[in-house]
């Protein structure tokens, strides 16, 4: 993908891809996109998920190929030749995603995207926002999810927690920001194992931020450090990091970036809106070593 689609940070726009699986049209963050490719060769691989075709060569890398038909439970392309594989990159892993067409770039705001409802699209296991553009809606589909839905493996591990050992209870206050209900569950049971158990999570960085300008009127809960996803409706993770680096309350809070968009080469949009550490999902011993970490600066 060309960098010069990439947009300013802190802003709270995001391009997305559309593309359509049948006959419904769905979005994917221009930032997870490497390169829309037509299909190559598909090699099987013996016991894999049934959601997965294969893998591909692409270049020296191999990659695996996940249907979307097979994970929506929609029907097959009627035209596979015009088929497309959206190779993408999160939780620092590359997936091909193959999908029937792509159709263009569009740039919207986060506040255009709303919580998918338990009934409102029929996709809802596997959808994180419904985008409302001016002629339809489309929906942005959750890929952490069906990507650890295929591979456990790529989501948080809590033994790799239990492996730090006993560890002190910390009474620190921290509030995250994140939308996806598995990941603040996941999130929940790891942070207090690992000793922090005075969280408060958040569905979306507007709920977070409005939490904080109601704090500033009360100030009654003291509060130590923010967590933060990046992709979320209403407000994302770098616009809620850069409005609070600006304020004269919150500025100096720490701020963790915690997102599967941790990749090199967007390592510098955090940087730009003054999180103080960002670290790629699902690297949660490496979030747990870093709040130690920002904890023991602020008592030094």
């Amino acid at each position: 993908m060309s960098q010069d689609i990439l947009l300013e940070s802190g802003t709270n726009e995001l391009e997305i891809v559309m593309f359509e699986v049948a006959s419904s049209t769905f979005g994917i963050n221009v930032l997870k996109v490497r390169e829309i490719i037509n299909p190559l060769p598909i090699t099987a691989t013996p016991n894999s998920h049934q959601h997965v075709e294969g893998v591909i060569r692409l270049r020296q890398e191999v990659i695996p190929v996940v249907d979307l038909a097979k994970v929506l439970a929609l029907p097959a392309s009627n035209k596979p030749e015009n088929d497309k594989l959206i190779i993408a990159e999160l939780n620092q892993i590359k997936v091909a995603f193959h999908v029937h067409t792509v159709s263009r770039i569009h740039r919207i705001s986060w506040q255009q995207i709303e919580k998918p409802s338990e009934l409102s699209t029929g996709f809802e296991n596997h959808t994180s926002g419904i985008v409302k553009m001016e002629e339809h809606l489309a929906l942005l589909l959750d890929f952490e999810k069906i990507i650890v839905d295929i591979n456990p493996k790529a989501g948080l591990n809590l033994e790799e927690v239990k492996a730090l050992g006993e560890r002190e209870r910390s009474n620190k206050q921290i509030i995250i920001a994140e939308d996806s209900a598995t990941l603040r569950k996941l999130l929940e049971d790891t942070l207090t194992t690992a000793g922090y158990g005075q969280l408060r999570f958040f569905e979306n960085g507007q709920l977070l931020w409005d939490y904080l300008e109601q704090q500033q009127e009360l100030q009654t809960d003291p509060i130590d450090l923010i967590i933060t996803d990046i992709e979320m409706p209403q407000m994302d993770g770098h616009h809620l990091t850069k409005k609070i680096k600006e304020h004269s309350l919150w500025g100096n809070t720490p701020v963790v970036i915690f997102s599967s968009l941790i990749s090199e080469d967007l390592y510098h949009k955090g940087e730009v809106v003054g999180a103080n550490a960002q670290i790629s999902k699902p690297q949660i011993t490496k979030l747990i070593q870093t709040l130690d970490d920002l904890f023991i600066k602020q008592t030094n």
